[in-house]
């Protein structure tokens, strides 16, 4: 018997083709249906011991009250915004400040401000799989540009873009600690960027949520400050790597003059950004706790840097090449000499069927690259769930050159 319903094809929006998800965040779905017990390397997520669950209980008991729970101002809630402007990183003019649902959100509002189909956007490879696909969902044309230990190739870029032939319209960068290389983008590369965008009137879309988790080495001016705050600075930033990422809190800073704009777009969205997790954060910013909370982080985060480091050297030794961050959350493994030798994903079910999940390297890449390399996160597991994950790595590799390299 019919059902009644069509059996055409559904019609969808040409942009549907362009909606290509995350692999990373898919990750967290795959990982709840496990069964056995799994280092878990994946995810881009605090340390649960670093949240301040404790403290948020208690200013929930003080701040929220029935007007909590209605809706509020789109740009955001104002002890928030002035808590941003004021408390935060570089002081900075409220009418720069607009709360968002997530950094992520913040990525969509740049795209829906300044992409059209078949813009030029200049992304970093490898780099953050949100980042690009949020770039692809408004049609753009992506220019892979390479990294080394000191960011984004800038030669490469200028190279790159005059062999396009056209000039981008957005420059896509994670400056600090970058995702998922762990690397940072020099001050020279930083005036580069600015400069070239400058020229081509491109905007710096730049994504920085771990910048305020330094453990190492002096810190760098971020893109406002060089710039002086040029217009053509669209800035993202998030508390989900420093406070709690369930909170879908973060914010914009960009010229004032966009922030109508910022508004209408952010209206066609979600109305407003979660307001009781607003006045949470900003209460939480009100007790003067969070110099001390990113201080024991830094120092809980360079711990387990270093022991990341250190059972690499143990287990996987000359066969693996690591970076080493200054801050952030972030290890890139190169597997020496393996490029096109264990397909990505079935060395993937190796190793999760031995303990231990990790996200590859060619999920940060939107042409495939990097089939040789694979991501750690190093931020949420203890010094010795870091040293058992690596040695099931280990194994993993082992039985992948058993089982996946291919008969000569």
């Amino acid at each position: 018997m019919s059902s009644g319903h069509p059996s055409g094809p559904l019609p969808l929006a040409d942009r549907a083709d362009q909606l290509v998800g995350s692999v990373i965040d898919s990750s967290t779905s795959l990982l709840a249906a496990q069964t056995h017990d799994i280092v878990r390397f994946a995810m881009g997520a605090p340390a649960p011991e670093a949240i301040p669950d404790s403290e948020f209980t208690a200013i929930a008991d003080r701040v929220w009250d029935p007007d909590s729970f209605t809706y509020g101002a789109t740009e955001g809630e104002p002890e928030l915004i002035e808590a941003v402007a004021e408390r935060l990183d570089v002081p900075c003019d409220p009418e720069r400040i607009v709360i968002t649902s997530g950094g992520m959100q913040g990525l969509d509002l740049a795209g829906k401000l300044f992409i059209d189909p078949g813009d030029l956007v200049v992304i970093e490879s490898p780099t953050y799989t949100n980042g690009s696909a949020t770039a692809l969902s408004y049609g753009a044309d992506l220019l892979e540009v390479g990294m080394d230990d000191d960011g984004m190739d800038v030669d490469q870029l200028e190279e790159l873009v005059a062999r396009a032939g056209r000039t981008p319209k957005a420059i896509y960068t994670i400056p600090n600690f970058q995702n998922p290389k762990g690397v940072t983008l020099s001050r020279e590369r930083r005036e580069r960027v600015i400069e070239l965008a400058r020229r081509w009137n491109s905007v710096i879309i730049d994504d920085d949520p771990y910048g305020m988790l330094r453990f190492r080495g002096d810190p760098i001016p971020g893109f406002p400050e060089l710039s002086d705050n040029d217009p053509l600075v669209f800035s993202v930033r998030t508390f989900s790597k420093i406070l709690a990422p369930g909170l879908r809190v973060g914010w914009v800073d960009a010229d004032p003059r966009l922030r109508q704009l910022l508004i209408n777009a952010k209206q066609a969205m979600d109305t407003c950004t979660n307001v009781p997790a607003q006045q949470l954060v900003a209460g939480y910013i009100a007790t003067g706790g969070l110099a001390d909370h990113l201080d024991h982080l830094r120092g809980l985060y360079a711990e387990r840097e270093a022991a990341m480091q250190t059972s690499l050297q143990t287990h996987l030794g000359e066969l693996v090449s690591s970076t080493h961050p200054d801050g952030g959350f972030f290890c890139w493994l190169t597997l020496n000499g393996a490029d096109g030798v264990f397909p990505p994903q079935e060395l993937f079910e190796l190793a999760l069927a031995e303990g231990v999940a990790y996200i590859p390297g060619v999920a940060f890449s939107p042409a495939g690259a990097f089939s040789d390399a694979l991501r750690l996160c190093f931020a949420s597991s203890t010094p010795e769930r870091i040293d058992e994950g690596v040695r099931r790595l280990a194994v993993a590799l082992d039985r992948a050159r058993a089982e996946l390299t291919p008969a000569s």
